[in-house]
């Protein structure tokens, strides 16, 4: 896959020199309620993953690309996953690690290149994502980028010891 570029990031793929910085952010506890994370990952794991992340998305049913500056650094993370060809959809997440770097129109960005791509280059109809009732930022972000809220599940996840609603949100293909 060809980078990805916008404005003032880019998007590309994920590359074996990436792994602390992998690393560090799966390994982030304040994150790891968006990512329903329970333990830390080794670094053995996430150099397994980078060596796996080169496969085809039509084969592992995800991808995961690195947000960067036009400097080249990396800022954060957005992926596909659930991959599902023969309904044309996937799921999308994304986070920007450092939250000095947020809140500045990266995450904006990234998303519109990923559904530029996601539905130019990889045909699908629609892209959904899962977002915890109290995550504001994240709700904006979608619904800026023209994802609509399309449901509510009650009690979802559990996370420090309480219940958290999320809601689904979905962008269709015009």
């Amino acid at each position: 896959m060809e980078t990805l570029n916008g404005k003032h990031i880019s998007l590309r793929a994920l590359e074996p020199e990436d792994l602390e910085f992998v690393f560090e952010l799966e390994n982030d506890e304040n994150i790891w309620a968006l990512s329903n994370t329970q333990t830390p990952f080794s670094r053995y794991v996430i150099k397994q993953y980078l060596e796996n992340a080169l496969k085809d998305i039509y084969e592992v049913k995800q991808l995961r690309l690195v947000i960067c500056d036009k400097k080249g650094n990396s800022l954060g993370l957005i992926d596909l996953f659930d991959f599902d060809f023969k309904n044309k959809r996937a799921g999308v997440g994304i986070i920007v690690k450092n939250p000095d770097n947020r809140d500045k129109g990266h995450g904006g960005e990234a998303l519109k290149l990923l559904v530029d791509y996601s539905f130019s280059h990889l045909g699908l109809h629609q892209l959904y994502c899962n977002i915890s009732e109290d995550n504001k930022r994240s709700i904006q972000l979608f619904t800026n980028n023209g994802f609509i809220e399309i449901g509510l599940k009650k009690d979802w996840n559990f996370n420090q010891g309480e219940f958290q609603n999320e809601y689904l949100f979905q962008l269709i293909r015009a």
